[in-house]
């Protein structure tokens, strides 16, 4: 093999084009990025400073970013859910909650399981005063609506004896 000098002049062609290639790829952009970068970022990393001004690097509360992050992914309803189904006895008091529990919460629905047909009739009267306080208390109004259920009966509609009709009424209380 030749040696690559650049008095020879068939070489010398070739190792200036390969040259300008190189300069042309590395003129100071950044290809990745394609920002400008100076030749002296090559060679060490440079440190820089933010200023006495607020900056989007400094450290945020984190309040804020949750409450940013919670926003950005529409998380927002599911914590409100979250925190009325584990805040139930707070939000309606221990005696309703001893009687009344939540069983299915898909905004804009409540749905409530009393444990006897008193405490559904009950629960039905003071539906629209339960808005109001879920509503005080969770911040938002994030239910509009409360289906509320009797309590789970027997089937009295199976066997040999069973006869047509109304059927027994509340037996449970």
């Amino acid at each position: 093999m030749g040696e690559y000098t650049l008095g020879n002049p068939t070489t010398s062609v070739a190792v200036l084009e390969a040259l300008d290639r190189v300069r042309r790829m590395g003129d100071g952009a950044d290809l990745a990025t394609g920002a400008k970068r100076s030749w002296r970022s090559f060679t060490r990393a440079e440190v820089v400073y933010s200023g006495p001004g607020k900056d989007p690097r400094d450290p945020q509360k984190l309040g804020i970013s949750l409450a940013t992050l919670t926003k950005k992914f529409g998380w927002e309803t599911q914590l409100d859910v979250g925190e009325l189904m584990g805040r139930w006895p707070q939000l309606v008091g221990a005696n309703v909650a001893e009687h009344c529990v939540p069983v299915v919460c898909e905004p804009p629905k409540l749905v409530v399981r009393a444990s006897s047909s008193t405490w559904a009739t009950q629960m039905r009267v003071m539906s629209m005063m339960l808005l109001d306080r879920l509503e005080k208390e969770l911040g938002r109004r994030i239910i509009d609506d409360i289906e509320i259920l009797g309590p789970t009966q027997k089937s009295w509609k199976r066997g040999r004896r069973s006869v047509k009709g109304r059927g027994p009424r509340d037996t449970y209380g």
